[in-house]
């Protein structure tokens, strides 16, 4: 039976060919659709394939901003299902999240197993960002142990995907919180432009007494950066900038500056060894990070 008080949060940045999917999955659901800019038929495809869902247009402040904006329009919504424009749920998953939910109250937030396209396993919890975490992935430590938690604790190495797990956080391609819970700790903080909302989100909730549950149960599809990959990755800056925030933010500005140091290491080794297509991307972010302190990078605009 479809769940009346769940509200469907779709965020879209030209969404094309996957918006369609997207929304046909949750058609039952109240939707809103918060654009951003798309100049791909996106908007065209919207209005005509689903008209009762609600479109918002507004500039592109990023992924959780576009997420509060859907979040803020549906004040009586007892669940938000939080969704990328490239991903949608297979058969009941919106059910049986919010019956999960249901009988867990103190769940804030949970997520179903991702699945890509072709049916592959999408590894999708994660563990919170730490100096020596962050080393494991930067340095290429991970690679040693991949199943290992000791060197691969970050990406929840030996974690098989098949039990009900309390993680740390969860990727956010599709996410269901509870209002409650939202209401409490508060949405997203909108100075994360991308990649690393949902961690400081997750984190407030642990922080505050809430759980964040993943529950494979329930799945979806997720393509994975439909609307930006590119052979040059702009958005990778992103990630390495949402690192420092989180840092900065929960760890202190000297846990902070310690990552700077070790990212700039390790953008500066792939900048030489990873394939010559992929170089560029590096040593752009590695340019970026070694232009000045963690204060300065964090205040400079995108």
């Amino acid at each position: 039976m479809t769940r009346s008080d769940v509200a469907v949060v779709a965020v879209t940045y030209n969404g094309l060919p996957w918006i369609e999917q997207c929304l046909e999955s949750v058609r039952d659901h109240p939707t809103v659709v918060v654009d951003h800019g798309s100049t791909d038929g996106t908007l065209e495809l919207v209005r005509e394939r689903f008209p009762d869902a609600t479109l918002i247009e507004q500039a592109n402040k990023g992924l959780g901003a576009g997420f509060n904006r859907g979040m803020r329009a549906t004040p009586d919504a007892r669940y938000y299902l939080l969704m990328n424009s490239d991903a949608w749920v297979v058969g009941d998953a919106v059910e049986r999240l919010a019956e999960f939910a249901d009988e867990n109250p103190r769940v804030a937030v949970v997520g179903p197993r991702l699945r890509y396209p072709d049916g592959s396993l999408q590894r999708s919890v994660r563990g919170f960002p730490t100096l020596w975490r962050l080393s494991t992935e930067y340095l290429f430590l991970r690679k040693l142990a991949p199943r290992s938690r000791a060197l691969n604790a970050f990406y929840a190495g030996g974690f098989d995907h098949d039990r009900t797990y309390e993680a740390d956080f969860l990727m956010a391609a599709v996410l269901l919180a509870r209002r409650q819970a939202t209401a409490e700790v508060g949405l997203f903080d909108e100075r994360y432009f991308m990649f690393s909302e949902e961690v400081d989100w997750c984190y407030r909730f642990h922080r505050a007494g809430w759980r964040v549950v993943f529950f494979p149960a329930a799945e979806a599809v997720h393509v994975g950066g439909a609307s930006w990959k590119k052979e040059f990755d702009p958005m990778f800056l992103e990630q390495v900038r949402g690192h420092l925030r989180f840092l900065a933010d929960h760890k202190g500005m000297k846990e902070a500056e310690r990552a700077r140091l070790l990212f700039l290491a390790g953008l500066r080794l792939r900048g030489w060894f990873f394939p010559k297509e992929r170089r560029a991307t590096y040593r752009h972010a590695a340019e970026w990070v070694s232009s000045g302190s963690v204060t300065s990078l964090l205040q400079s605009g995108r």
